[in-house]
């Protein structure tokens, strides 16, 4: 049986408006647990990553939820036991369960649990991607998960771009991977177009993926949720694309995070249900 009383946090740099901690706590709630969930800010503690980490191992937190820039500087720290995610190389939910705590993606589940929920037993087709880090990882290689044809990749950072397209081959995915030197290059060709960059967050105003390109697409995905209609996700409507917003990722994998964390399995559509209460008590979507 998991304790009844569990300790959680999320370390990111812009994270006051995560609703992370909402998310655990109702869940929590379902499950008979009472959940506490401290927004981890590195820079308004005094300190660097490693040291808030550190603090977490040694003061009792059950887990935490690692968000940007630091998914991929965590794997450092923690064992990876799934060989699927240390291929990846980025983790988003650590467990403090042992001496080495053990890291996980719910990012890479999650997007492929909000793909289906989405478009049922759809083929992604091809899909042009902006954004190599953390979450792009992931995303990718829930994409090769999900039987992607083709994936380019675009990044303001070319050699992590290569990175990422030589980890996706030496996994043996059947995906084809290509990186581009501009999201225009292959947006008119894709099936799909996917955000994994912070443009669009709070405080990172604006589009990777501009306006000029959509039309020729079927479905659109962005993995920003804060706000959730980013002027991404606006203008995919806007230009009939099917959409996934960052909302579908967050809820999907901070259902499987808060797994990981308790061993409990929450209700999805019980805890939706929750989350859209609080909203409409709020004012803020969940």
């Amino acid at each position: 049986m998991p304790d009844t009383t569990v300790r959680l946090g999320l370390i990111g740099d812009n994270i006051a408006r995560s609703q992370s901690p909402l998310l655990h706590v109702l869940a929590g709630r379902l499950c008979g647990l009472t959940v506490t969930y401290d927004r981890l800010i590195p820079a308004d503690l005094g300190r660097d990553f490693g040291a808030v980490f550190g603090l977490c191992k040694c003061e009792g937190f059950r887990g935490i939820n690692i968000t940007y820039p630091y998914k991929e500087q965590v794997t450092a720290l923690v064992g990876i036991a799934d060989p699927a995610i240390a291929a990846i190389g980025a983790c988003n939910t650590v467990v403090f369960d042992r001496t080495l705590p053990s890291g996980h993606n719910t990012d890479y589940t999650g997007f492929m649990s909000a793909f289906r929920k989405t478009f049922g037993a759809a083929f992604p087709g091809k899909v042009a991607m902006a954004g190599a880090g953390g979450v792009g990882k992931a995303v990718a290689f829930g994409l090769a998960g999900l039987g992607c044809t083709h994936l380019a990749i675009f990044d303001r950072d070319s050699q992590r771009a290569w990175s990422l397209r030589l980890a996706l081959e030496r996994s043996g995915s059947a995906m084809a991977v290509e990186v581009v030197p501009a999201i225009e290059d292959a947006a008119a060709d894709a099936d799909g177009l996917i955000n994994c960059t912070p443009l669009g967050m709070v405080g990172y105003p604006g589009t990777a993926i501009p306006k000029a390109v959509l039309g020729r697409q079927r479905w659109a995905f962005d993995a920003v949720y804060t706000p959730v209609d980013t002027v991404f996700m606006n203008d995919a409507r806007a230009a009939g694309l099917a959409v996934i917003s960052g909302y579908e990722l967050f809820f999907h994998q901070g259902v499987d995070a808060f797994h990981f964390f308790t061993g409990a399995a929450v209700d999805p559509a019980a805890l939706r249900a929750e989350l859209i209460a609080a909203a409409a008590e709020t004012g803020v979507l969940g």
